[in-house]
């Protein structure tokens, strides 16, 4: 019986052209813009008045179908990844129906009507899930058909919130089929954990739907969160997914991690991945044999620390579920931040270690936080870069650590194809920031708060867009709050 291969072959992206630029921004609110820039990014995105994460989603997945060719026809399985879905009903079906509309203006046939049409909600992982769920659809139930995860979301939080920087809006769709183009999907082999963090990052809808006070329906998508303490979940997340890894293969995490040619993560803002993938390299090292220990070792004396208390500290990992009943703003791991902190300076350590996280580094400063399609969109313009620099990734294998906040995380190993360079070729990353305007204080006060333009002079084309919104809601025929869509050529 032959080996099947199912992964990546085409990754497309789509984002808002109302852009903010986050050294106006600093300047707007007496911010530092270069620690806003060493820890944020440059950049985010937002929905115009006419965009819902629907319309994101559906442009994705058009341009993914039009640039790669793709059979509709033989699109078995449509996913959506959100945690920004503004129907409690519907779906990925949604995104379906735009696309055949326009498939069919376009005289192509439409999307199969055997398509499954599932959605996934798990926070900023949900996208994750619905990759393995497409990998393990083409793998058992049909290997000669084609899926499509489309990952879209808007990440908000209040004016003058710590969050307020990190906000974005995006989406990725993602071609999954047999003998990828881009890259394996090793699900067997991937890493997984969840425990529940009851005060984490929340959504409470009722909560945010009481407190509207007239204000835009943006503001239903506001978070209750604890920052610090979700920075610790994350760390911990990760740690806990990567252990579960190195349990199903023979080598020490730490071998693992050496060996992987590059990682991306949930990037909720520029800094967060390159601490928590730190910590946990180091951590790995703790749990490793006697040449782990001795670089452990090398690196803490680089921070004067003791070699015995970051050994204790590993060997006693917290439970971070507990925090929030005695400190909630606990750092679960103190002296490995310190020694990592002290490492990020260190050019051996930097060559060694976060050269992995550095693929699409400067690319995805512009993206902001696109949630479930952040880890995607860093792939991406990861890809994009190695392409560029005529690296040989071929097969070779990297990293995707998904996070999803409250929290659960995976890490999914991925061999590279051969040719996977003409694969992202066909759709950079970088053509989906081409257009764009930039927001003024007022626009983009305006556009926050109340999701109106104010006199932005940009006309959206050759996308989808909401014409209108239904009102009616009476006994013989109701479509009030039901979006109507329209393609813009």
């Amino acid at each position: 019986m032959n080996y099947q291969k199912v992964g990546i072959s085409a990754l497309s992206t789509y984002v808002p052209p109302y852009r903010v630029d986050l050294e106006k921004w600093s300047d707007w609110t007496h911010q530092s813009w270069e620690k806003i820039k060493q820890v944020v990014g440059t950049g985010f995105r937002m929905l115009g008045p006419n965009q819902t994460i629907y319309t994101m989603a559906a442009n994705a997945v058009l341009d993914l179908i039009l640039s790669n060719k793709v059979n509709p026809s033989e699109i078995g399985f449509l996913a959506l990844g959100t945690e920004s879905s503004t129907d409690n009903s519907a779906g990925s079906i949604i995104i379906k129906g735009m696309l055949d509309k326009e498939l069919k203006n376009r005289s192509m046939q439409p999307i199969s009507k055997n398509c499954e049409v599932p959605e996934f909600k798990q926070a900023c992982l949900s996208g994750i899930y619905a990759v393995k769920n497409a990998v393990r659809f083409i793998k058992t139930d049909a290997p000669s058909l084609k899926a499509i995860v489309v990952c879209s979301d808007i990440a908000l939080y209040q004016l003058g919130a710590s969050g307020e920087p990190t906000q974005g809006a995006g989406a990725v769709a993602v071609l999954i089929e047999s003998n990828p183009k881009i890259a394996e999907v090793k699900t067997v082999e991937s890493g997984s954990a969840s425990d529940y963090r009851h005060l984490d990052f929340r959504k409470p809808i009722h909560y945010r739907a009481k407190q509207a006070n007239g204000h835009s329906d943006f503001d239903l998508d506001l978070p209750i969160f604890n920052g610090t303490y979700s920075s610790s979940c994350y760390i911990d997340g990760t740690i806990n997914a990567l252990d579960n890894m190195a349990s199903k293969n023979s080598e020490h995490l730490s071998d693992h991690l050496r060996q992987v040619t590059a990682v991306f993560m949930h990037r909720p803002f520029h800094r967060m991945p390159m601490t928590a993938f730190s910590i946990a390299y180091l951590y790995a090292l703790g749990k490793g044999g006697v040449n782990d220990h001795e670089e452990l070792e090398e690196y803490t004396n680089i921070a004067d620390v003791s070699f015995n208390d970051i050994l204790t500290e590993f060997n006693n990992k917290p439970n971070v579920s507990d925090f929030p009943d005695n400190d909630i703003n606990r750092n679960p791991f103190p002296i490995a931040s310190k020694v990592m902190k002290a490492l990020h300076n260190d050019s051996a350590f930097q060559k060694k270690v976060l050269t992995k996280l550095s693929f699409g580094q400067d690319l995805t400063m512009e993206m902001g936080n696109i949630y479930s399609g952040s880890v995607f969109g860093w792939l991406s313009a990861g890809l994009e870069e190695a392409s560029k620099k005529g690296l040989d990734w071929s097969n070779k294998e990297a990293l995707i650590i998904g996070y999803g906040s409250g929290d659960a995380a995976e890490v999914i190993p991925i061999i590279f194809a051969e040719g996977w360079e003409q694969a992202v070729q066909i759709s950079p990353f970088s053509l989906a920031f081409e257009s764009s305007i930039d927001l003024s204080h007022e626009q983009y006060i305006k556009l926050r708060s109340e999701k109106t333009t104010n006199g932005i002079d940009y006309h959206l084309n050759n996308q989808f867009v909401v014409n209108k919104v239904g009102t009616e809601e009476r006994d013989d025929f109701q479509d009030a709050g039901i979006e109507y869509y329209e393609y813009l050529n």
